[in-house]
């Protein structure tokens, strides 16, 4: 796919969105567990644009669709979310002059459909049953209905989903852990953030072992999750890439998010909780090493969440 010369103002703003997106910190978490021949450590992911892990695919598909000349100011950037990545398209498309729509399950938070709508997001509603599959369903319907309006992103099958988190997640954690990484674990929703570092860990150590997380079951409370046996599977999944897959019960994440908020001093979200249980279960099978994990977002969009953890 030829690359286009793009007008220099939106390449300038493409440039400063560019330095709002990743070089997240990375923190130890050694109260929650405590071992000293095994050390967690998480991606904050929330610090930055759009408050999410979903920054960066969202921000590498608009950027690729933008110099391939498949997205520009007159067509409207069509997808389907659970809500973050909604809210990277939205923060980076209104810094970009980009107009978004979004099929979004109606069982959102409140405060994600709020930071939509501030964005100027243009929100259609699916049932909450259907999840995010329906939500994907209904965007493949209206993008088929009116193909020279939308530029359909599919974020389950774009490419360049995974490969940002390939070409710089997997370079940071690599970066911030002098190359002492041992394990990597994430959760499995797109699976773009577990495949694209994946990969680059594999590359750089094949010793590191790589760890796929889902929930332990097809009804469970982690927001963007997905339970790959029952779900509609992202076009780039790899099943053969983990070395091991572990299952993790919503019960346990949200004990964790009160744990951590006493212990680390963080509000974390389900997702971020999932994952740090993910990661503390694997733990518990080895005798040292360093483990990195994902803390997606944090606990500001889910106040619902918080109610049940904190009352």
């Amino acid at each position: 796919m030829q690359t286009l010369t793009i007008d220099s103002t939106l390449e300038k703003r493409l440039h400063q969105v560019s330095q709002l997106i990743g070089n997240t910190p990375l923190v130890a978490l050694d109260r929650v567990y405590k071992n000293p021949k095994v050390q967690i450590l998480a991606k904050l992911e929330w610090q930055q644009l759009g408050g999410s892990v979903k920054a960066r695919p969202a921000f590498n598909i608009i950027k690729q669709a933008i110099l391939h000349g498949q997205l520009d100011q007159n067509r409207v950037l069509l997808d389907a979310s659970s809500g973050n990545t909604g809210i990277a398209y939205g923060a980076v498309g209104a810094a970009l002059g980009i107009q978004v729509a979004l099929c979004l399950p109606e069982n959102a938070s409140k405060e994600r459909k709020m930071i939509l709508r501030a964005h100027g997001v243009d929100i259609v509603y699916t049932p909450a049953t259907e999840l995010t599959d329906g939500a994907q369903i209904k965007a493949k319907e209206l993008h088929a209905q009116n193909p020279d309006l939308y530029f359909y992103a599919d974020q389950y099958a774009n490419p360049h989903n995974w490969q940002a988190h390939y070409a710089h997640t997997a370079p940071e954690i690599i970066e911030q852990t002098q190359g002492e990484i041992t394990h990597f674990v994430a959760g499995l929703g797109t699976s773009g953030t577990f495949m694209g570092t994946s990969r680059r860990l594999k590359e750089y150590n094949p010793g590191i072992e790589i760890v796929s997380l889902q929930p332990d079951s097809p009804m469970h409370g982690l927001e963007g999750w997905k339970h790959m046996e029952t779900a509609i599977v992202p076009q780039f999944y790899d099943d053969s890439l983990a070395d091991k897959n572990l299952e993790v019960s919503t019960f346990d994440a949200y004990e964790l998010i009160k744990e951590v908020a006493q212990k680390e001093g963080l509000l974390i979200s389900p997702s971020a909780a999932a994952n740090l249980a993910g990661a503390i279960a694997l733990a518990d099978t080895i005798e040292e090493g360093t483990i990195v994990t994902m803390f997606p977002d944090s606990a500001d969009k889910y106040s619902e969440v918080l109610k049940q953890v904190f009352n």
